[in-house]
């Protein structure tokens, strides 16, 4: 099932990970004939890999706007509803990441200014397929209408009879979304890369995919903007005793049960802890439909790692920078002001990522594969662009145009100090 490693007379664990992007020549060669393909041939290669790959006939590329409304109109209330309740958590926590506009003004008059501009259009990827992913719609449209985006395309892959799955036109339907189109995989990035007669060009690709999905965005980067490359789904719970171990175990059986890479992980002091945790989690995974995906992530990837100390554990998960962590100790507060690489953090024995995955308000699009060590969380800022401005007077000018000319001739640019020194000259 789950490997207890002890690691109490060291400092250093290896991990062993399924990393997504260990090049694989064969896929980067089919992506990479797609795009192309897409580009070349538009509308006509959507509907014949959409055909060839996912065994769909599409009429229209497009989903009508009345087959949206239709989906929420039919949905169950409830679940209407708890759409709305979330998008309402997601979007209040999104609304503290807005910027202002600032300006730096000095005693001449001149000022600096920094401004914060939305992106024109963005698409978002939500895989689909046999599977419904509206939380994925959530996550990754509510940060964008935050920024202030006006145009936001949709794709994901159809079902079997043509159409997008109800869930997810139903959460793009609370969400004001009209752009949807029934189309997945390399060819739905490239499209909306490259733009074809129905599916736009876009300024930025957000959202998760396979590895089809993720080779086809890191290509097509610098074309568009990406949000990032994400790899396998991990956990890393830091506890003590005073956890429950029945929530713990089950904390890490919800992570391996996203797929076969998964990365369920315990860091914990406490023999007597590790041992019932991994007692609970053989007993419970035993009857979950998804049991065997669980087993392989629990055995290949997962880990009950015993440590010294909690401050050996604090070490050592920094040292893992998980995607998520959920930190279960007398001292929650303590040892959060000492973790300084994590996706998104959980404190005490009722915040389980679970919560964060659907409910809580914050992104669960994050960073994975250690990227915590300098990537952050899907927020408004990715769909925001910088521009700095600049107006100087001219008594500014001239008191800082020949030592910005110093700079230009020590760069060897005439043209440059010749700038400078023209506004520098007194009239």
């Amino acid at each position: 099932m789950i490997r207890i490693v002890d690691l109490r007379s060291t400092k250093n664990a290896r991990l062993r990970t399924a990393a997504l992007f260990r090049p694989d020549p064969s896929v980067e060669r089919s992506v990479s004939r797609i795009i192309r393909t897409v580009r070349a041939r538009g509308d006509r290669a959507l509907t014949d890999y959409t055909r060839m790959y996912d065994g769909v006939r599409i009429g229209s590329i497009a989903v009508p706007p009345k087959e949206i409304t239709a989906a929420k109109r039919n949905a169950d209330p409830a679940f209407v509803a708890l759409l709305r309740a979330a998008a309402a958590n997601i979007r209040r926590y999104h609304r503290h990441q807005v910027r202002k506009d600032w300006r730096i003004t000095d005693a001449s008059g001149s000022d600096l200014r920094q401004r914060y501009i939305p992106l024109d259009r963005v698409g978002v990827y939500v895989p689909g397929g046999t599977a419904a992913y509206p939380s994925t719609v959530l996550m990754n449209v509510i940060p964008a209408q935050v920024a202030g985006v006006k145009e936001i395309h949709l794709v994901s892959p159809p079902r079997k009879d043509g159409s997008v799955h109800p869930d997810v036109l139903t959460a793009a339907s609370v969400l004001g979304v009209s752009n949807v189109y029934r189309v997945g995989g390399a060819q739905a990035v490239a499209a909306l890369a490259y733009g074809t007669a129905t599916v736009p060009a876009v300024d930025k690709i957000v959202g998760p995919g396979n590895i089809f999905v993720a080779t086809a965005k890191r290509m097509v980067y610098g074309a568009v903007g990406i949000d990032a490359i994400a790899g396998p789904s991990e956990v890393v719970i830091l506890a003590d005793n005073s956890a429950d171990p029945l929530f713990v175990a089950a904390d890490l059986l919800a992570q391996a049960e996203h797929d076969r890479r998964a990365v369920p992980i315990l860091v914990t002091p406490s023999a007597s802890f590790a041992a019932a945790v991994a007692d609970r989690l053989k007993r419970l995974a035993a009857s979950q439909p998804r049991r065997d995906i669980a087993a392989a992530a629990l055995r290949d990837q997962g880990r009950i790692f015993l440590v010294s100390s909690l401050r050996h554990g604090i070490d050592l998960t920094n040292e893992l920078a998980p995607e998520h962590l959920e930190i279960i100790t007398t001292k929650d507060e303590t040892v959060l002001k000492r973790i300084r690489h994590a996706g998104s953090i959980f404190l005490g024995n009722h915040s389980p990522v679970a919560a964060g995955d659907y409910f809580a308000g914050p992104n669960h699009v994050l960073p994975t594969e250690r990227t915590a060590r300098f990537s952050s969380p899907l927020s408004v800022d990715d769909f925001v662009r910088r521009s700095s401005v600049v107006r100087f007077t001219p008594k500014k000018m001239r008191s800082i145009a020949a030592q910005a000319a110093m700079f230009a001739d020590h760069e060897g640019l005439a043209a440059h100090a010749a700038s400078l020194r023209l506004r520098g000259i007194t009239e």
